[in-house]
């Protein structure tokens, strides 16, 4: 089944802060209930803006990449049957987070598909 990176930017997620323990648990149930049904890979929210940067050598420098005003605030990542189920799984991410949801679908990877078997 392909997989799909459900994420939102920070600062998209709008609410008072003291809803923060509701959109903290309506967000942990649609994981529950994701983790129940096969679908979960794997999600988070990331804590801060610091990035390090390695190249092929392995040095280490302070990053981004490259700037941006646009900083992802999390992310979820899902293995189901098609776009309709990514974008349902979407909608319900959407409404716990309060917040849109972008949704990619990761390339085919055979190779990989038959290691991870």
């Amino acid at each position: 089944m392909p997989k799909y990176l459900i994420s939102f930017n920070d600062g998209d997620m709008q609410f008072d802060r003291e809803e923060l323990p509701q959109v903290a648990e309506d967000a942990h149930a649609v994981m529950r209930d994701a983790i129940a049904q096969g679908v979960w890979v794997f999600g988070g929210g990331f804590e801060g803006f610091q990035t390090k940067v390695v190249n092929s050598r392995g040095d280490v420098s302070d990053g981004p990449l490259a700037p941006s005003d646009v900083v992802l605030g999390g992310f979820t990542v899902i293995d189901v049957a098609d776009d309709d189920a990514a974008h349902e799984w979407a909608a319900r991410i959407a409404k716990a987070c309060r917040c849109d949801q972008e949704v990619r679908r990761f390339m085919d990877d055979p190779e990989q598909e038959e290691l991870m078997s």
